[in-house]
């Protein structure tokens, strides 16, 4: 059970790694991603469970969690996916630290993983930062990296725009992912032959745009959401593909999707350096890891990457291994089959 939709990539990624690991898998999802589906979730919970061996939350499941332990005496598995605490008092700033209702985020965060058998999380990174941040032991944690289908993100060979340099980069911007470092590195570029297409809408879409009017950029083209399935596409037409580049404590932490994303479609990456990234991604190699919140940077490694060929051949190459290697369906559900089963034992 989850608490975001089928469609949802994470919950798509789970539902089919545990099919592909030979379990079967009875879902308990909702239509959308609106917290007023939580009681209609858990009501079809109950329906569904007498005949579970153990039960998945998924993403975002710390609301779900201590009433499904509540409800049944199976083990659970925690795909932690984010905390609580990181979205809301650093990424939406609902809270200040240290504040009371700050306190209520980090206890839900700590609740669901204590009455969790075992929590799923992306990097050893994460696991000594959580263990430390909620006092949950290191070795209830299972690392397995993000994944995602590789038959809907794939390499796509020879369909480069022609003509400008094109860089890509799609997202919900939250404050973490940077957009506003996008922005300026796209005005320092302002007179090379190179053009920008930003994918999404979210939390700072308004401070964005204001920012991108007041740059004058007129080498930005800005696209709504568009459906996961047309995604490839719009990376492949991209010479180089960007990841995130926040300021925020979350940055410091994050692997995320859109890095793999990129690394799925064989195109070459800039993105923020941080610890987890670094257990994934060699800088110079399979990525160019760049300072956080640096448009200076940024815009440097496009440089570099678009006077360069064989540069982004090189790395677009050693990205998708490293993919292959680490984050394809197969991997994850490999990885994923044997955490459950030693859950069961």
């Amino acid at each position: 059970m989850a608490g975001r939709e089928a469609a949802y990539s994470r919950t798509r990624t789970m539902i089919r790694g545990l099919q592909m690991a030979g379990f079967e898998v009875v879902p308990c999802l909702p239509r959308d991603k609106s917290f007023c589906h939580y009681p209609r979730i858990l009501w079809d919970f109950l329906k569904k469970k007498r005949g579970c061996d153990l039960v998945v939350v998924g993403f975002y499941g710390q609301l779900l969690l201590p009433l499904v332990w509540a409800l049944t005496g199976k083990p659970i598995l925690f795909d932690l996916y984010i905390t609580t605490y990181g979205t809301m008092v650093h990424d939406r700033e609902k809270a200040r630290e240290g504040s009371l209702l700050a306190r209520v985020f980090w206890l839900s965060d700590k609740l669901s993983m204590t009455l969790a058998r075992n929590i799923l999380i992306e990097t050893r990174h994460h696991i000594r930062g959580y263990a430390k941040t909620y006092g949950i032991a290191e070795d209830k944690f299972r690392q397995v990296f993000l994944a995602l289908d590789e038959s809907v993100v794939r390499p796509r060979p020879g369909i480069e725009e022609k003509g400008q340099f094109l860089v890509h980069f799609h997202g919900e911007y939250a404050p973490f992912h940077g957009v506003k470092y996008i922005l300026q590195a796209a005005h320092l570029l302002r007179d090379e032959r190179i053009s920008f297409q930003i994918i999404g809408k979210g939390i700072t879409w308004d401070a964005d745009m204001r920012l991108a009017r007041e740059l004058g950029l007129k080498n930005c083209r800005f696209i709504d959401r568009v459906p996961y399935e047309a995604l490839g596409d719009f990376m492949s037409r991209a010479h180089v593909c960007l990841g995130f580049f926040g300021e925020n404590p979350r940055t410091t932490r994050v692997l995320t999707n859109k890095v793999i994303e990129a690394l799925a479609a064989a195109r070459p990456l800039i993105t923020a350096r941080n610890p987890s990234v670094e257990e994934l991604l060699e800088d110079g190699v399979s990525a160019i890891l760049v300072k956080r919140a640096d448009p200076e940077a940024i815009a440097a490694a496009i440089g570099r990457l678009m006077k360069d060929p064989e540069l982004r051949k090189r790395m677009a190459r050693a990205g998708h291994e490293v993919f292959l290697k680490n984050c394809t369906l197969g991997v994850f559900s490999k990885r994923l089959g044997g955490i459950v089963r030693e859950a069961l034992a």
